[in-house]
């Protein structure tokens, strides 16, 4: 007689416990399939679990709300783990809204063009796997646990020998700047998480600095001064990096300039070195003409809805030719540029979660201050033809 146990991939064996049928259960609905921000159809039950239990252990610490302005823990930790974040060129993004998209088309370029990748984003909208992209695509349940346990060895060292505790957000960070140096990876693109000077991103030098439009976002940590949330941001901007700079009130651009010319980077600003030239709406997205460092790129479909999305979009494109080298006398290939602006993705960014005939429209946005509001209506208003629409928040 068989035994049932047997037949189960190797290490699932064994009895089944409520808790394993319930994991089990998730599981069999979230993996698999052709989107890359899903799980791995190989994931296994049992390391999916673990990757649940490390979760737990991750949450005990610090939760990302809480703001210290110091780098002195996260400095400590990349040092004893070998300063992980120094062995490529870092991408690093800040600003109010649009990071995450932005950081999504820096990295489909460089992909496409050739470069192995990694990527760092956060907050994650399913999973925690989101957050740390190689080669353009999540890592898995079980690479996620082996990163942890890699870098876990030295987490009590830090906690003791700083007096308070990492933050998760630290430890995530140290991740995935260990991930990306175990790959390796020979481009980086990061985004803060909060603010930018005292970010633990802003332990890396970014050799390229992106600057999304600033606004009012997270008051109760970063205040309500305008242009003392752009001084924040502008931390990131490192000594002899390219500052590429979106559009911003004429009071905040001052301020990017001024810490510009403060640490002798070059910058490249949206309206003037780089921008939208042209812009068309097109089924299920839009068709674009960019005005990019290197020169201009027509013909350039974005499957994202929303003037922002085009503005997000020259932002990478010219974050992605700063890092490259690439200008007027060695422009990026078009066909490469159109290829990789035609594969992005941006989950929860007017994304679609259904439609059909009889079915109503159903979109997801992640607009969670002023500023994004304004480019939900903007986008929902002229690209989308409802007759009626409710919405809900959450």
């Amino acid at each position: 007689m068989s035994d049932e146990r047997d037949e189960r991939p190797e290490g699932e064996g064994g009895i089944e416990t409520p808790e394993d049928a319930v994991v089990s259960h998730v599981l069999d609905a979230i993996r698999g399939g052709d989107t890359p921000d899903v799980v791995p159809a190989q994931s296994s039950t049992l390391g999916f679990a673990e990757f649940l239990a490390v979760e737990q252990e991750l949450n005990r610490r610090w939760p990302e709300t809480v703001m210290e302005p110091s780098l002195e823990r996260i400095s400590t930790l990349v040092d004893v783990l070998g300063e992980p974040h120094r062995g490529y060129p870092v991408v690093h993004l800040t600003g109010t809204n649009g990071k995450t998209s932005t950081a999504r088309m820096v990295d489909a370029i460089l992909s496409e063009v050739g470069l192995r990748t990694g990527r760092y984003t956060s907050p994650h909208l399913q999973r925690a796997t989101e957050r740390i992209n190689i080669d353009n695509r999540p890592v898995t349940p079980e690479r996620y646990v082996q990163i942890y346990r890699d870098v876990e060895p030295f987490l009590e060292l830090v906690d003791v020998k700083e007096g308070v505790p990492l933050s998760k957000f630290e430890v995530l960070t140290a991740m995935a700047f260990s991930a990306f140096a175990d790959a390796p990876v020979e481009a980086a693109i990061v985004e803060v998480g909060l603010g930018g000077r005292w970010d633990a991103t802003n332990v890396a030098d970014g050799s390229v600095a992106v600057i999304t439009p600033i606004g009012l976002d997270h008051a109760e940590y970063l205040g309500t001064d305008i242009l003392g949330i752009a001084r924040e941001k502008a931390g990131i901007i490192k000594p002899g990096a390219v500052a590429v700079l979106a559009a911003q009130d004429k009071a905040v651009a001052d301020v990017l300039l001024e810490r510009c010319v403060e640490v002798d980077a070059q910058v490249a600003r949206e309206g003037v070195e780089f921008g939208v030239r042209e812009r068309e709406i097109a089924v299920g997205g839009q068709r674009l003409e960019l005005q990019g460092l290197g020169g201009t790129y027509d013909d350039i479909f974005l499957p994202l809805h929303g003037e922002h999305q085009a503005n997000n979009a020259a932002l990478a494109l010219a974050a992605a030719e700063a890092l490259v080298g690439a200008g007027p006398q060695q422009p990026l290939d078009a066909d490469v540029v159109r290829a990789a602006f035609a594969g992005v993705l941006s989950p929860g960014r007017l994304e679609r979660l259904a439609a059909g005939q009889g079915v109503p429209t159903v979109l997801a946005d992640a607009a969670h201050n002023p500023h994004g509001a304004r480019a939900l209506a903007a986008a929902l208003t002229t690209e989308f033809r409802f007759t009626r629409s409710s919405g809900c928040s959450g």
